[in-house]
C-alpha cells in the first residue's frame, strides 16, 4: 500500500434535495482550502472544565454548539469540535458504542441511497472513504461517530445524522473509547454546561497515537462525501 494525501469532495445540488450532494469532482481550489484551513479555537481538541453528572468515560454530544465532550470526571472533559446533522437530520437520545472499526468500509444505508441513488453501494476503507480513519457505531442505529478528511465541515450542520470529527481527533477519541461506552446526544436546543471555557486550566490535548493514512488505487481517489455522514 502506498501513502496518499487526503482530498476534498465537491458537490452539486439536486431537485430532490436542496442540500449539496455527492460528486466525485475534486478541484484544486477545494484541496487547497482544506490544506490551509485553520480550525477555530472553540473546535480544537482541548481539556476543559465541564460540569456533568455523567460517569467518566461517557461521551456527551452538544449538538447545538457542535462540540463533543469525553467525560474525565471531577468536572473535567476533553472537548472536540464536531460536524452534526443538517436541518431535518439532527437527533437526540442515548446510545451505546456497539462496535469500533479502523479505516471502516462504507455501505450507504438504504435511506441514503433512496435520496442519492447514484451513490456507490460499497466503498472499501481508506482516506477516500466518507467514514474516515475510525468509526464508532451507535447501538443498532444507522448513526456513527466517525472521521473526515475535510476539516472545513467541523462546526457545521452538514451530515445525514452521523457525528464527525477530523481524522486526527477521531483517532484520539477512538483510543479512549471502549465498546459499551454510553453516548448522550443533546438536542439542538440542549444546554451544555461547560465552564471556564477560556480559563488558564484549559490545555490542548495531544493525540494518543500518530495518524497513519494509507490507500491504494480507487481508495486514493478520495470520495470523501462531506454531505453524506
Amino acid at each position: 500500500m502506498t501513502s496518499a494525501s487526503a482530498q476534498v469532495m465537491s458537490y452539486a445540488p439536486t431537485s430532490q434535495d436542496s442540500f449539496l450532494e455527492y460528486s466525485i469532482m475534486v478541484t484544486p481550489e477545494q484541496q487547497q482550502d482544506a490544506a490551509s484551513y485553520v480550525m477555530p479555537e472553540r473546535l480544537r481538541r482541548t481539556e476543559v472544565s465541564y460540569v456533568s453528572n455523567q460517569a467518566p468515560g461517557t461521551i456527551v454530544i452538544d449538538t447545538g454548539n457542535t462540540q463533543l465532550y469525553y467525560i474525565l470526571g471531577n468536572n473535567r472533559a476533553i472537548r472536540y469540535g464536531v460536524g452534526v446533522g443538517r436541518e431535518g437530520f439532527t437527533w437526540a437520545g442515548t446510545e451505546t458504542v456497539t462496535r469500533k472499526a479502523e479505516w471502516p468500509d462504507w455501505h450507504p444505508p438504504v435511506e441514503m441511497i433512496r435520496r442519492q441513488p447514484y451513490l456507490p453501494r460499497f466503498m472499501a476503507g481508506g482516506p477516500g472513504n466518507p467514514l474516515g480513519a475510525r468509526a464508532m457505531y451507535l447501538g443498532s442505529s444507522i448513526y456513527r461517530i466517525h472521521g473526515t478528511n475535510d476539516p472545513t465541515t467541523i462546526g457545521k450542520f452538514v451530515s445525514s445524522g452521523c457525528i464527525r470529527l477530523t481524522n486526527e481527533d477521531v483517532q484520539d477519541l477512538f483510543s479512549r473509547v471502549n465498546v459499551g461506552t454510553k453516548v448522550v446526544v443533546l438536542p439542538k436546543s440542549g444546554v451544555s454546561r461547560e465552564i471556564a471555557r477560556n480559563a488558564p486550566t484549559s490545555r490542548t490535548v495531544t493525540s494518543a497515537q500518530p495518524l497513519r493514512v494509507q490507500a491504494t488505487g480507487q481508495q486514493a481517489m478520495n470520495l470523501s462525501a462531506s454531505s453524506l455522514y
